[in-house]
């Protein structure tokens, strides 16, 4: 029951809180950003007009207004609205608040919407406690999370919600939540004038992020000392740099983000584009990424995407590894945009990529295909009776017409190489010395020679071939 006393308490707790906290409203009017997912005509918007929500899963970054949609529901409700934490509740916790959500519905015919922040932190049996009840519309489930559901809530939860995506704050979105906090009575009451330059330099560090630009606003004011006239104090760029004196961008070291920005620096190693590679490498080292998690796909991606256009490139990304293990931050950053760098700028080929899987995907799929006998190990009796092994080394140009392949393949099934680099050019001599050995063939042999002695083929074929 709302009593003298706890709206006192109230007050003193929001005079007390952030401003991120205070500034949060309390309807959809006051809303900020988020067009797509709350905007007019949207199906969230909708359903929380006419109060009738059904589960929803509301996933986005951090600051993007997750929780700010919860409490506006809460407000607009007139289900009961209950809260349960993800990092502190139990399975006991839900079937408490599920039995008494039951109860609420039978008795008196009221819905209850179960709110669950960072429900990604529940573990499965927390999940699956829930299934029942959101399924039964027993309760009407509100996740918040800032990973991917897909990945860390309960298929059999995501089944029975819908998920709302929410995107960073563009860049108005924050300047509006800026001048409301300033001026609002709420926020800092016109107490301070925060100049352009300052209010452009906490959009920058607040990359998106609502409530770290309200955090960036709040530090920045309580660094400036406010007039004794009552006239609004300057809040200066350097006010907020002092306040905020090390940028960081989020990250996170197992989530979405981590496999986001790995994904644009391999993406943009494959696209040749430098500037790119060394921006989303910068983001990883800032973040504190783990130097050899990077190295190791950039070993990768000399070999996927540039193969042996430039062979060169698997040497060097090796070298940037064991520099990587040897050296370690903050010097290695060195080796490993170096790495980086050579690997976008080399030529590309995915002609050994492409090459395996073609013949892995035959290997897997294909018949069962017999080894030439003249190419089969000749340590066993009977393989005198193979056929002759044509040693390459024993004719001009090192190549001779023999059979490799297993019957039913021929040459080109698997490998296709780039037009490119290294790999091209040894393609197009390969090509020459075979149509200088057939022609060879074709030409009639002059007056014999001494024989040589014969040579012996390498591997494990020791036996001189006649």
């Amino acid at each position: 029951m709302d009593t003298l006393f706890t709206r006192v308490e109230t007050a003193r707790k929001i005079d007390n809180a952030p401003l991120a906290v205070r500034m949060r409203p309390t309807t959809l009017e006051g809303f900020v950003g988020q067009e797509r997912a709350v905007g007019p005509g949207s199906w969230l918007r909708r359903a929380i007009e006419h109060d009738t929500l059904s589960s929803v899963i509301l996933y986005g970054p951090a600051g993007t207004g997750k929780t700010t949609l919860a409490r506006i529901i809460a407000n607009s409700t007139h289900a009961e609205f209950v809260e349960v934490s993800a990092v502190t509740g139990t399975v006991k916790d839900l079937r408490r608040e599920i039995e008494a959500a039951e109860s609420r519905l039978l008795s008196f015919g009221r819905r209850t919407i179960l709110f669950v922040d960072e429900i990604h932190r529940f573990n499965r049996s927390q999940q699956d406690a829930l299934l029942h009840a959101v399924e039964d519309r027993t309760v009407v489930l509100v996740g918040a999370t800032t990973e991917n559901p897909y990945f860390e809530v309960n298929s059999a939860l995501i089944s029975r919600s819908r998920v709302v995506e929410l995107t960073a704050l563009d860049d108005a979105s924050v300047h509006e939540l800026l001048g409301r906090a300033v001026n609002a009575p709420e926020g800092l009451g016109g107490r301070f004038d925060l100049t352009p330059e300052a209010e452009q330099e906490i959009v920058t560090l607040a990359g998106g992020d609502g409530r770290a630009a309200l955090t960036s606003l709040e530090l920045a004011s309580q660094m400036v000392d406010e007039k004794d006239d009552g006239s609004p104090a300057p809040i200066t760029r350097e006010h907020v740099l002092e306040a905020n004196p090390r940028r960081g961008l989020s990250y996170d070291r197992a989530g979405d983000m981590h496999y986001d920005i790995i994904s644009a620096f391999i993406k943009s190693m494959r696209g040749s584009d430098p500037d790119a590679v060394l921006y989303w490498l910068a983001r990883m080292l800032d973040a504190g990424e783990d130097p050899k998690f990077i190295a190791r796909r950039i070993m990768i991606c000399a070999s996927e995407d540039v193969g042996n256009a430039d062979p060169q490139a698997l040497l060097i990304a090796h070298a940037a590894f064991r520099a990587t293990e040897v050296i370690g931050m903050p010097e290695c950053r060195i080796n490993l945009a170096q790495a980086a760098t050579y690997v976008a700028l080399a030529p590309k080929s995915n002609a050994a990529e492409a090459g395996i899987d073609a013949a892995l995907e035959e290997v897997r799929r294909g018949p069962r295909r017999e080894v030439p006998s003249y190419l089969r190990d000749r340590h066993r009796p009977g393989s005198d009776e193979y056929g002759p092994y044509l040693y390459p080394h024993n004719y001009p140009g090192g190549w001779v017409e023999q059979r490799y392949l297993p019957e039913g393949l021929e040459r080109g099934c698997f490998y296709h190489a780039s037009p490119r680099g290294w790999e091209a050019w040894r393609q197009e001599a390969i090509g020459r010395d075979i149509a200088d050995a057939r022609a060879a063939a074709e030409t009639p042999a002059p007056a014999p020679a001494p024989t040589p002695a014969p040579q012996k083929a390498p591997g494990n074929d020791e036996a001189p071939l006649g």
